[in-house]
């Protein structure tokens, strides 16, 4: 949102624009509105409205079962977004009573949302003093030129809530909106009848899982090239959003399916998706030796910090379950993530889910049931197969030919491609991006 083709990516539009480095000193820039941090509210409060709406009518019809589970998918991502709100704007500190009762009452996105319109409407009235300048580098075809901007304490403010409001969209479309689009699905399925206050429930998901999977590559984008300032164009905005429906879509179908027949079997393929990828980061960071990092919050002690980076990694093991998290958690690492493009894990995991989709979707076409006797089912399948294919083919021509900081790739796509069809015997150089070097503001994970 917020014009994020023409802006930073640094901000996710949020940003205003820098200055090209010269003999003069930079000009406080102005402030735009905040589009992304009202969306993402009103998705927010749609969700759980519809979802109430929902449960009501599971109340009537005494179905208790999609009642708790509706219930949990409502409240569990809810309670998340309070303590991520909490966390960044570092409200534990703070004597702000009013803001924690709002939090309390799982309002906390609302009142946050006014308070970045009220510091948007004060901002530029007055001259105000800058809080510190600034300095990115901005690529260009066959160089790099370093922008500087001052900061002020409106936009610093409203870069925190900004901040915080794409952490937030994250959480909600990967603990909530992903679990709860699902549930709703197969219990459309189930009953093969869909009422009007599901249906608006599904939809409002699918766009908030579709926005937080673009907000997901973004942040991506921003925490591994924390130095450069960086623009997407249109063309790769729809790149991404083609890739990540397609790619959510075709998996959350492929586990309705496959749960409409072996009920009782999906739950221990989704524990262990969610326990391999939760434990895995834990399991390089053991064996690497080193301590936990001390950045993540100075006030927290050592249970804090564990407690912390345990709900990044269940983030994480959640985005993964659904789709490519575009980054890899590196726990003894200060940014909590891996700076390098490893090609070989983006073609092991595409791989593996690929393969996986297929098996479930086999095992679904040879016990199906006669609630599908009414569709084709191996036009289903073949469908669903070739829509992830399509993600797959979006995915590639998105890191190929429309990543802003392609120059920056030592080996691109087509390489990597090359190497694995022509089998080179030749040894290849490991396939890693090259990190800024220069010291400026850095962004955590968290």
């Amino acid at each position: 949102m917020d014009n994020m083709c023409e802006v930073p990516i640094g901000e996710c539009s949020d940003q205003p624009q820098l200055e090209e480095k010269t003999g003069e000193p930079p000009v406080a820039p102005k402030t735009k509105p905040p589009f992304s941090i009202i969306f993402s509210t009103l998705l927010f409060c749609g969700e759980c409205v519809a979802a109430g709406f929902l449960c009501s009518s599971y109340s009537h019809s005494d179905d208790h079962f999609w009642l708790a589970m509706t219930i949990l998918f409502m409240l569990y991502p809810s309670i998340m977004v309070q303590l991520t709100l909490i966390f960044v704007h570092r409200d534990l500190t703070s004597d702000k009573p009013l803001v924690l009762l709002m939090h309390i009452l799982q309002l906390g996105p609302v009142i946050r949302c006014v308070e970045a319109l009220v510091v948007y409407c004060c901002s530029g009235r007055q001259e105000e003093p800058y809080v510190t300048i600034t300095r990115k580098k901005k690529l260009r075809k066959d160089s790099e030129v370093e922008l500087e901007q001052e900061v002020g304490h409106s936009i610093r403010k409203l870069v925190t809530h900004r901040n915080a409001f794409k952490r937030m969209a994250v959480i909600q479309a990967f603990l909530g909106s992903t679990p709860q689009l699902t549930l709703q699905l197969y219990i459309s399925i189930i009953e093969m009848y869909v009422p009007t206050a599901r249906a608006v429930l599904m939809g409002i998901c699918l766009v908030s899982v579709t926005y937080g999977a673009l907000v997901c590559n973004i942040l991506a984008i921003q925490i591994k090239y924390d130095d450069y300032k960086v623009q997407l164009r249109p063309l790769a905005f729809i790149c991404i959003i083609l890739w990540r429906s397609l790619e959510i879509s075709t998996r959350v179908a492929v586990l309705v399916l496959f749960c409409s027949v072996f009920k009782h079997w999906i739950i221990p393929i989704m524990l262990a998706n969610l326990l391999i990828l939760f434990f895995l980061p834990w399991v390089q960071f053991w064996c690497s030796g080193t301590q936990l990092p001390d950045n993540v919050e100075k006030n927290f002690s050592r249970v804090g910090t564990v407690v912390v980076l345990c709900s990044v990694t269940l983030l994480y093991a959640g985005i993964n379950i659904f789709c490519w998290s575009a980054v890899q958690l590196k726990l003894a690492d200060r940014d909590l993530i891996d700076k390098a493009q490893n090609w070989g894990r983006l073609a092991t995991y595409y791989a593996v889910r690929l393969a996986e989709n297929a098996v479930l979707l086999v095992l679904w076409y040879l016990f199906k049931t006669d609630v599908f006797d009414y569709i084709c089912a191996p036009l289903l399948v073949l469908q669903l197969l070739v829509g992830y294919c399509l993600a797959i083919f979006f995915m590639l021509l998105f890191f190929q030919y429309l990543h802003p900081c392609r120059q920056l790739f030592r080996h691109n796509v087509s390489d990597f491609l090359q190497c694995v069809c022509c089998q080179r015997c030749a040894p290849v150089r490991p396939t890693q991006l090259d990190t800024p070097c220069e010291s400026g503001m850095r962004h955590s994970i968290v």
